[in-house]
């Protein structure tokens, strides 16, 4: 196996392209859910190159019907990228201080359920994120009303 650099700057330039937009090669989840999650797997996927084709746990996107929960579902992404130990994209858990721009936020109420996923396109001066659903590109992380958050710090990627 080898190791992946993930490419930040493509991920935030892909959220930057895509953020008010739909790529049509991507199924626009927001009528059935919301598209947040599918956007910052698209954003991840930009930075990363890599999928990882495990059904059912793994991480990837062929079509509406041919796709992971991770690749859509903010918990599954969570799950997916903090305990990977195989191919795709992997991260850990940090704090609010330690984030990048290409990593993810996902915020939450105090019932600890987490409901929408962020690309951080910023981190000085202040957190910039963007997203689908409510489409966004560099709006302030503090413009969002929520109860709880969790940091996934991107640390890389792995192919065979």
């Amino acid at each position: 196996m080898r190791y992946i650099i993930y490419d930040r700057e493509s991920s935030v330039n892909y959220a930057r392209r895509w953020a008010y937009e739909r790529n049509p090669a991507y199924y626009d989840f927001g009528n059935i859910g919301g598209d947040c999650t599918n956007f910052i797997s698209q954003c991840i996927y930009a930075g990363i190159g890599v999928m990882n084709y495990t059904p059912v746990f793994g991480w990837y996107y062929r079509s509406p019907s041919d796709r992971t929960p991770s690749w859509t579902g903010v918990k599954y992404l969570y799950d997916f990228l903090v305990n990977n130990k195989s191919v795709g994209p992997y991260g850990r858990t940090v704090q609010m201080d330690e984030l990048e721009p290409g990593d993810v936020i996902q915020l939450g109420n105090f019932n600890k359920e987490f409901y929408h996923s962020l690309l951080v396109t910023q981190t000085y001066p202040e957190i910039l994120v963007s997203t689908h659903s409510f489409n966004a590109f560099n709006r302030p992380l503090s413009s969002y009303d929520y109860d709880i958050a969790q940091f996934i710090h991107i640390e890389g990627g792995r192919a065979w």
